[in-house]
């Protein structure tokens, strides 16, 4: 099981069971994820410039920078070095798309949850930070592999966040940070090796190494949570197959008053649509989605 890697037993059942909205920290130990992105290997895609320039990202409390690293659009070994030797964070993004083993167990997850995934790598030099505070629209499972980062996490102003509504930077207001440091954060995580934190979508988090001297290196495998509108678009999408819908709308209609009345007559064949269905057999096919589809809108 995949997600054995990433928690231990009562963590994989926590997940699976009850998928938690309050965060929570494990104690993993050392798998096999510890030794596929270990420190040292790490550091040897840093100073062999062997990522790709698309997944590499430096960041230094603020935003990230995506072309710092760059000569001639590929990534520079030496000044990624010197970026990292300057403090700043280095991301590796998406490894489940260029390294085999991150792939295998992206699938893993994927078959376990239903649920399509990805995997980052930050490594932040000791007395650092990269990101500051945001929210994810995600479940995050951060799996602590050296080092210590300190988490300050707050409860989410914001419900049920998804990629098109109400993510981060769609409603960032200037007045978050201040207000958020001001009452303190609601938890403090000081997430150590062999430790993974289980961080629910929507949570404000704060990482970051400023108190430590060792540089931190954390993965986080995002998990991206099906939702009833997804099976809302699997069932609409359906209808692709039925001619009616497939038919051009003229220009005309498409201005008042005709579009409210094609509106409704849409609304009244979907829904007629919708109820010829065979749950049973939508059933499988979602599945299939669910266990393969690799990107997805919500």
């Amino acid at each position: 099981m995949s997600l054995r890697l990433l928690l231990p037993p009562e963590g994989v059942a926590d997940l699976l069971a009850t998928w938690p909205d309050n965060p929570r920290v494990y104690e993993r130990g050392r798998t096999e994820v510890d030794e596929a992105m270990s420190l040292a290997r790490f550091n040897e895609l840093i100073d062999t410039g062997c990522a790709p320039p698309d997944e590499v990202a430096v960041i230094k409390a603020g935003p990230s920078n995506r072309t710092a690293f760059l000569t001639a659009g590929r990534t520079d070994a030496a000044k990624l070095r010197r970026l990292a030797d300057r403090g700043h964070t280095i991301r590796f993004g998406n490894m489940q798309r260029w390294i085999p083993f991150f792939h295998r167990l992206s699938l893993g997850i994927q078959r376990e949850t239903g649920y399509s995934n990805y995997m980052h790598a930050f490594l932040t030099p000791g007395g650092e930070q990269g990101l500051l505070h945001h929210w994810d629209q995600q479940m995050a499972v951060i799996v602590q592999v050296a080092g210590t980062k300190t988490w300050h996490l707050w409860a989410p102003p914001v419900s049920a966040p998804m990629r098109e509504y109400n993510e981060s930077f769609r409603v960032w207001r200037e007045d978050f940070i201040p207000q958020w440091e001001a009452t303190g954060p609601d938890l403090t995580v000081e997430l150590k090796a062999g430790q993974t934190l289980l961080l629910p979508r929507g949570w404000v988090h704060n990482p970051h190494a400023l108190h430590h001297a060792e540089p931190s290196l954390h993965l986080t495998f995002a998990v991206r949570e099906r939702t009833p509108l997804w099976l809302a678009e699997q069932l609409v999408a359906q209808a692709i197959e039925q001619p009616e819908f497939r038919r051009v709308i003229v220009p005309p209609d498409l201005e008042q008053p005709e579009l409210a009345d094609r509106l409704d007559e849409t609304r009244r064949a979907l829904v007629a649509f919708l109820g010829e269905l065979d749950m049973g057999e939508m059933a499988g096919m979602v599945r299939r989605a669910a266990v393969t589809e690799l990107e997805y809108t919500t």
